[in-house]
Parts: structure tokens; sequence; C-alpha cells
């Protein structure tokens, strides 16, 4: 693999928040760019900019470490800072589609990769076929873990099957490029939802309520922003960061003494930290703290989840395709398998384009992209989002090791 031209993060991370304010500059100025941010969101551009700076060697996520910090840091502050203001008995009156959406989602990765693998199988087994530690089902397993669950799930599959390490790389190159080409099409459904609503016939009233319920609060409340008021902020945003991680490393290491409890999600640090941020947002939006908001303190969340959309977007690297195009193939199948379920089902109980996107990227994309994907809606949902993916990190082993299963009696054998 070639060197990047950059490979300086500090660089490219001046870079990325460059294109970022680029483009929302360019969204302000009416006229011709009124039109075009019709059709292209400026979340989207934020998002396919960085990727294709990946894809043609500009940067490179793979000697970054922008990543890291981006899922440690910066998405725990935007946690606090968009829900501090949340009104959670509202998010609750969201009723129960939300619940049948994230549902679906896990029941289609589950049921897609035996799908997928038959039919690929029929005109070529020998990419989803193999034997012991080869077996391609045992990699794709892998694969169940990170798009019921997450990271963690993804490496307790590769223990709990035991795939050759060194085709693994192939399986993660899969998880992203598959999983993030999905994205692309949610962001850019966000920027519009109400044709894909129509279709769906789809009751928005609740989302509506909610969004315009925290609007009102917010336009009661603005005021113009003192320094005192950012400190606060800052204060706020980065102790809760400080204080997640604190109780992260702690909770973790306590599970993990616990032999039963030792191979489970309960020992993973980041699913800890997603959970404690969450939580102390909440918790804040029932004090004085809530105040904030008035200032600005979602808005300056706002700022760090588009920093955030633009790391992501460094992730991608579509060229990856042609290095396996039959195993991407069983990614693609699986991913249109889920993608086709949840819109019937969405059909069926009129569910919003919302619950879609959020309850996919819940179990798919987990805390790191569900809350990224609701907050293109509306600041105001991105906790749903969280409270997601916080259930598919809980479900994901047992996801997995279902559709595991279901994929060694279709694999071909040898």
């Amino acid at each position: 693999m070639n060197a990047p031209i950059i490979n300086d993060d500090a660089v490219v991370l001046g870079l990325l928040v460059a294109i970022v304010g680029g483009i929302f500059y360019t969204r302000s100025l009416g006229g011709r760019w009124t039109t075009f941010y019709t059709f292209v969101p400026a979340l989207l551009l934020c998002y396919l900019i960085p990727s294709l700076m990946n894809s043609f060697g500009l940067i490179s996520s793979q000697e970054s470490n922008l990543w890291p910090v981006a899922k440690d840091y910066f998405l725990p502050l935007c946690l606090v800072l968009m829900t501090l203001s949340i009104d959670l008995k509202a998010i609750l009156g969201l009723g129960p589609k939300a619940l049948v959406m994230f549902f679906t989602a896990v029941i289609g990765i589950i049921l897609g990769g035996p799908v997928a693998i038959f039919l690929v199988s029929l005109f070529s087994p020998e990419t989803v076929g193999g034997d012991g530690m080869n077996a391609a089902w045992r990699g794709f397993s892998t694969l169940a873990g990170s798009w019921i669950g997450g990271g963690a799930n993804q490496t307790a599959m590769l223990e709990v099957y035991g795939y050759n390490p060194d085709r693994y790389a192939a399986m993660v190159a899969i998880d992203i490029v598959v999983a993030n080409l999905w994205m692309v099409f949610l962001l850019y459904g966000a920027g519009n939802p109400e044709p894909i609503d129509r279709w769906l016939r789809a009751d928005t009233s609740a989302i509506e309520r909610l969004k315009d319920k925290m609007a009102r609060y917010a336009a009661e409340s603005e005021r113009p922003g003192s320094l005192i008021d950012f400190m606060l902020i800052a204060a706020v945003g980065l102790g809760a960061v400080g204080a997640s991680h604190l109780v992260a490393g702690l909770a973790a290491s306590g599970f993990g003494q616990i032999g039963v409890l030792s191979e489970t999600i309960l020992t993973n640090e980041f699913f800890w930290i997603v959970v404690m941020a969450t939580t102390i947002g909440l918790t804040l939006s029932f004090t004085r703290v809530r105040e904030l908001e008035g200032a600005g303190a979602s808005k300056i969340g706002t700022v760090f989840i588009f920093m955030l959309v633009a790391i992501i977007g460094t992730r991608m690297d579509v060229f990856q395709i042609a290095d396996a195009p039959l195993l991407f193939l069983v990614g693609i199948v699986w991913m249109l398998f889920h993608v086709c379920l949840l819109f019937v089902v969405a059909k069926l109980v009129r569910a919003p384009f919302f619950f879609v996107a959020v309850g996919s990227k819940a179990s798919v994309g987990g805390a790191a992209s569900a809350p990224v994907v609701a907050a293109a809606f509306h600041p105001a949902l991105a906790p749903v989002g969280v409270l997601l993916a916080v259930l598919g990190y809980a479900l994901g082993t047992y996801g997995a090791i279902l559709c595991a299963e279901l994929m060694r009696l279709v694999a071909p054998a040898g």
C-alpha cells in the first residue's frame, strides 16, 4: 500500500474541519448553492469528501489516530451536549415503532447472512466454502457480530469461531465499506425524508411534536452566550467525558473479574463510555444545567457531530471492493436483504423513515453512527439512536451466534 500524501494527523484534522466549514459557508450563500444543497445534503458532503480523500490516497485512515480520538472524545462530548436539554418523556412518547424497526434490523442481519451465502454458493461455492479455520462462514460470523452489536461483538466472534486471522482483514474491509455505502443513502435520505415518508404512508406526528417542542424550548431560552456560559458548557461537556472514561474503566475492569461475565459486552470500555455519557446528559436534563441550551450547548454538540461525520468518512475506501469482489458481493447481498426487510416492515406498520434509518444504524453502525444519523434528522433525536445502539450491543453476541450457525448450515463444504 502506498503512503498517503498527507500523514500528519494535525494537518488532516485541520483539512477536515476546513472542508466542513467550507460546506456550511457555501450553504449559507443562497442562490445556486441553495439549489445544489437541496439535492445534495450538507451532511452527506461532509461524509463523502473525506471518503474520497481516503480512497484516492490523499489521506489514510489506517495510518491515522483520528478515529480513536473521535470515538472516545468527540462522540461522548456530543452525547452530553445534545442530551442535556432533551425531554426524556417526549422520547419515550415516540411509541413502539422505534423498537419494531430496530428488531427488524437485527432479524434482517441474522437472516441476511445465510441468505447471502446460499445465493452466492449457487454460482461461486468456493467463495463461501472452505474448511476448518478458513471456512468463510466463520469469517462472516465476525461481520454478524459487528452489524448486530459492534466492534466488541465482532472480536468476540473471531475468538468464538476461530477464523484464520490472516484472512480477517478482508472481513474488516467488507464491514467498513458495505456499512458505509449504506450510510451514504441514509444521510441522503435524512436530508429530505418527506418523499420516503409519503411512500411509506408514515405517521410522523410524534417525531414532529418532539422536534417542535425542542425548537420552542430553544427559542424561549435562547440568549447571547457569555464567556461564563461557554466555560460552563466546556466544563460540563469535557467533565462528563472524563467521568465517563473513569467509570468505564472501573466498570469494564470490575465485570472482567466476574467469570461468567468476562466475555460479555459488559467488559468493553467503549460500551460504558457511551452509556455513561448518555446517562449524565439525561440526568442533567432534569437540573438547571439544562439552561445551558439557551447559550448554544446543542449547537456546539452539533459542531462536533459534523467533525465526527468527517472522520467516519475517512474510514471508507471504495476501491477495496476490487480486492475481493465476490466476498464483497456476499456483504452487499446481505445488506440488501437487511434493507429490503426494513422497508417491507416499515410499509406494513407505517413507520417513518427516521425509524428505518436509526433502527438500521443502531445495529449496523452502533453508538458511533446511530446518533449521527438521528441528529441528521434533528439534533433533538440523537438520544434515540444512542438508546437503540446500546440495546444492539446487548444483543450482538447472541444474534451473531445464531446467524453464524445458520450460515454454517447453508455453507458448501470444502
